[in-house]
């Protein structure tokens, strides 16, 4: 890989778009080599967090790459926006939590990017939105339909609409991240965060990202069939089993994922 960085330490895999002279910003290559990582990163039994951030301290994202999105007719440009909800829908889909790691402008691509993730952790520089419509287009990797499912659809549509930039502690107080931190503490909250998780049921966590996911594209009650029965799948576990007798036993749980 060449516009991306891939670390692993102690079941977190640190990813970074490493673009920093055009801000990160996403390209073809940079498409083919997320879907190439995080395919790597699904089949890896060492890696339980993915991390996803972006090299340098001005940028996470900063969108899309506009001399390319210039260049395309209305054909063109429709596969483009295909080919980047494919790639995040596999992000938001992914059977492992991918935590955003915002250190600086997240915005048009780079916002979606983050709406794929499934937890958002901001540095407090962090600067976020979805500026397309000042470009004469709306979102096109998937941010008209995860943003209202975030914040709420008044908030996406005023965010949508007017294109403008919020602050991460504007985003913090609408939904949009989990957490706004120091600049440079955002890596170590994030991995702090992700080593939480690591420490749960790796089973569980897997039902709960899958129950969550499932049930946000169905009707209330298709929703708590699922839940059901991944919570019956989970009863018949051996890591269930070892976390009821580790409570009862007043002791740490050992899980093991099966």
């Amino acid at each position: 890989m060449e516009l991306l960085r891939l670390e692993k330490d102690a079941g977190v895999a640190l990813v970074t778009i490493s673009r920093p002279k055009a801000l990160n910003a996403l390209n073809a290559q940079v498409f083919d080599e997320l879907q190439a990582c995080f395919n790597q990163l699904r089949e890896d039994q060492d890696v339980g967090v993915v991390v996803l951030t972006g090299d340098g301290e001005k940028a996470f994202v900063a969108g899309a790459d506009i001399k390319e999105l210039a260049a395309l007719d209305g054909f063109a440009a429709k596969a483009v926006s295909a080919r980047g909800q494919e790639v995040f829908r596999a992000i938001d889909g992914f059977p492992k939590p991918v935590i955003a790691a915002i250190n600086g402008f997240a915005l048009g691509g780079g916002c979606e990017l983050a709406l794929a993730c499934h937890l958002r952790i901001a540095s407090e520089r962090a600067k976020l939105g979805l500026p397309e419509v000042t470009l004469g287009l709306i979102p096109g990797y998937g941010g008209t339909q995860r943003l209202p499912r975030i914040v709420g659809k008044g908030i996406a549509l005023e965010l949508i609409l007017t294109g403008g930039m919020i602050s991460a502690d504007r985003a913090f107080q609408i939904g949009l991240v989990n957490k706004v931190v120091p600049a440079e503490a955002l890596l170590e909250e994030a991995k702090a965060m992700a080593k939480t998780i690591l420490s749960r049921g790796p089973l569980a966590v897997q039902f709960a990202l899958e129950a969550v996911g499932q049930g946000l594209n169905v009707g209330e009650m298709e929703g708590e069939c699922i839940e059901n029965n991944l919570f019956g799948l989970l009863a018949c576990s051996q890591d269930a089993a070892e976390g009821l007798a580790a409570f009862s036993e007043k002791r740490p749980a050992t899980f093991t994922g099966n």
